[in-house]
């Protein structure tokens, strides 16, 4: 697995090459086998998840670009480098990105100042079963946690030509608190059964069935890096009031 930005334009991705060696490749979605059928598996290893409401594809300008979470009626919580290329979509509550759910466009971008997570206002209010986002001390060393995402599913060269049509889930294992791709604060762990690659960032990794994080950087062998969403809880609430 290599490191490297996921953002949807070349011009974005030269821009996080100079903010960070360490964030995750900006990827379109392929088709890929149905679960079961032999085809390529999720992550990088995991499996492929039968119950997640709350996930959402995230669409650059119509191009498979990340993962997200809906979090309320009408507020998508993704990394802050994953919307840079605007045009913001989201195929929400579907475990196939290509069908089924609800679709909603982004009319409102907020990015943290200082770490890796974005709020995207949608155009309508949406109806699902929304992502509840931990408070302080919900995560701690040594747990062990679950990380969702439709991206690349191996160590394939370009990413784009591995992405997983179906959502995927992995386990692993929080090792220490360290940073995201912006010098944000971060959760670190290393894979159990898996770990994220291209277009899972800004997916979730969720601690006892809550966020605790947002997928920032990865190096797609020993250990990704979430920004710690129990550390930005009151900046989320001042902007989506969750």
């Amino acid at each position: 697995m290599r490191t490297s930005r996921l953002v949807p334009t070349l011009l974005a991705a030269l821009m996080a090459a100079l903010l960070s060696a360490l964030a995750l490749a900006p990827q379109a979605a392929a088709a890929e086998s149905k679960p079961g059928d032999g085809g390529p598996q999720p992550i990088i290893g995991g499996g492929y998840a039968q119950n997640a409401p709350w996930a959402a594809r995230l669409f650059s300008n119509g191009t498979q670009t990340c993962s997200s979470t809906i979090i309320s009626p009408t507020w998508i919580l993704t990394a802050k480098h994953c919307v840079s290329g605007g045009g913001l979509s989201f195929r929400i509550g579907s475990l196939d990105q290509s069908s089924g759910g609800t679709v909603a466009n982004g009319v409102q971008t907020v990015t943290h100042a200082s770490s890796d997570l974005a709020l995207v206002r949608l155009d309508r209010s949406v109806s699902a079963s929304y992502a509840r986002l931990g408070q302080p001390g919900t995560v701690r060393v040594g747990q062990n946690v679950q990380v969702y995402g439709w991206g690349a599913t191996s160590r394939c060269g370009s990413e784009i030509n591995c992405q997983s049509r179906y959502l995927k889930v992995a386990n692993l294992t929080v090792t220490r608190g360290c940073y995201d791709a912006y010098n944000g604060q971060a959760i670190c762990a290393r894979p159990g059964d898996g770990i994220t690659a291209g277009g899972d960032s800004g997916g979730p990794m969720m601690a006892d069935g809550v966020q605790v994080g947002v997928a920032s950087t990865s190096d797609r062998q020993t250990t990704t890096a979430y920004t710690n969403v129990t550390a930005y809880r009151s900046w989320i609430q001042s902007v989506a009031g969750v």
